[in-house]
């Protein structure tokens, strides 16, 4: 779920807008839409096999992240004929599927024997169906994301710093298995000098501009016991968004941000957090799971100096963590569905979504996590795992976007600019919500 932050891990000017994998465009060709990052690279990679095996070209258009959303809903909203396929966030599922964006899959997966059930759980509520958790599909789950942390492992083993750790706190100063603990650290390292040079507890998302404080506030709040409605009752959100658990969530975040961040943390998201972990700032680092491949194979900070782990439990030993990551559409407008609808058939396959995990892609095909070699293929590869047992996600409503402006704003004003408590700034939330809401005719 990302739908802007700055160029991470500076690859992503790899790739040129249009990039085509053959050098003659023709008629078939088909134009797949998505964001311009890391992955990105990967796919094009990959879709060289899609063009041997049927001779159909593939170009790409990739645009950064600052920019994703606003071009590419516009021309979906404008009915544009540019993207044939697209790979677009989950939380546009519920607009894209009632506005007719994309075509539903559902009958093209009978036909193709292409099972659901054969597909990470999470993933097909996520980026799949609408409304959720009913069968109706409007896209095949394509990039698996989720957010997690990486760690300083060379820090973390220094004895020295584990001896001063077990003595302050009592345990052993390790990958924290709740938040409580994750704020223990944070602090220990707040400050400290280490190799000369001064560090810093956690870099963690307080962007405002998108969507980057809500991942954050949203990925503690869930395991605090944050809920978005009434379990009986749909868009009843009073005692819910708002609970007394909430409120401490967002207390928690707010007090991490002031005693634990580096300095200019007012405005992080994913790639300032790439920069504060790859500058060897922070002992800590919240991001999506996609920065792994990249963060592992850096020289400075990967390898054996790297350790990831799994969102924190909560006081009451609830554990969830923020989703991200989308699914591959076929969209209504193109005048080349069955074309992209072979893509779909082709990026489906077993062989092909194994290739798709060992290029820096993150397959959701069940037949590829669950192999058992899967959680030995990569270093991070079993983090990914249980983070993605244990995930939530934002509304998915067609008017998701005022509900995201509404949750960036009291976010931010409550836990960067300090104003209010987190009491004012959730009771606030249930306001913003509720007009949006109601504005659309459902309370």
């Amino acid at each position: 779920m990302k739908s802007s932050f700055k160029l991470a891990l500076g690859l992503a000017s790899a790739i040129t807008a249009s990039t085509a994998l053959s050098n003659a465009a023709h008629a078939e060709d088909l134009t797949l839409c998505w964001a311009a990052w890391d992955p990105a690279n990967a796919l094009v990679e990959l879709s060289k096999d899609f063009t041997k095996e049927t001779g159909i070209g593939m170009k790409f258009e990739f645009v950064p992240w600052t920019n994703y959303a606003d071009r590419f809903l516009n021309e979906l909203n404008s009915h544009g004929k540019l993207c044939d396929l697209i790979i677009g966030d989950s939380q546009w599922i519920g607009g894209a599927a009632e506005n007719g964006h994309y075509v539903k899959l559902n009958d093209f997966f009978d036909k193709e024997k292409i099972s659901m059930d054969d597909f990470v759980p999470a993933t097909v509520v996520g980026y799949s169906e609408w409304p959720k958790n009913t069968p109706n599909y409007w896209a095949l789950p394509a990039m698996g994301d989720v957010v997690g942390w990486t760690y300083r492992k060379d820090w973390f083993s220094k004895p020295e710093l584990q001896k001063e750790f077990k003595e302050k706190y009592g345990w052993d100063l390790g990958p924290p298995a709740t938040f409580d603990q994750l704020k223990q650290i944070a602090e220990f390292f707040q400050k400290r000098q280490i190799d000369g040079k001064t560090v810093y507890g956690a870099s963690i998302y307080t962007e405002r501009g998108s969507e980057g404080i809500t991942m954050g506030a949203m990925d503690v709040l869930y395991s605090y016991g944050f809920q978005y409605e009434n379990p009986k009752k749909p868009y009843d959100m009073e005692s819910f968004v708002n609970s007394d658990k909430s409120v401490k969530g967002l207390e928690f975040y707010k007090a991490l941000y002031d005693c634990c961040t580096p300095p200019g943390a007012s405005n992080s998201y994913m790639g300032e957090g790439i920069d504060a972990f790859k500058s060897g700032q922070v002992a800590m680092h919240m991001n999506f799971a996609f920065t792994w491949p990249g963060l592992q194979k850096d020289e400075n900070v990967g390898g054996d100096k790297i350790g990831y782990f799994v969102n924190p439990k909560g006081p009451g030993g609830d554990q969830f963590a923020q989703l991200g990551g989308q699914g591959i559409s076929v969209v209504s407008y193109s005048d080349k569905q069955e074309s992209a609808l072979k893509y779909i058939k082709w990026f489906a396959n077993k062989d092909v979504q194994a290739k798709w995990w060992s290029l820096g892609g993150y397959s959701c095909l069940n037949a590829v996590v669950k192999d058992p070699k899967f959680p030995a293929s990569q270093p991070y590869a079993q983090t990914f795992l249980d983070s993605m047992a244990i995930v939530k996600d934002f509304w998915a409503e067609p008017s998701y976007a005022p509900l995201l402006q509404a949750s960036q704003k009291r976010f931010h004003d409550y836990v960067v600019a300090g104003q209010g408590s987190a009491k004012d700034a959730l009771d606030g939330l249930v306001k913003d919500w509720t007009q949006v809401f109601q504005d659309d005719g459902k309370m």
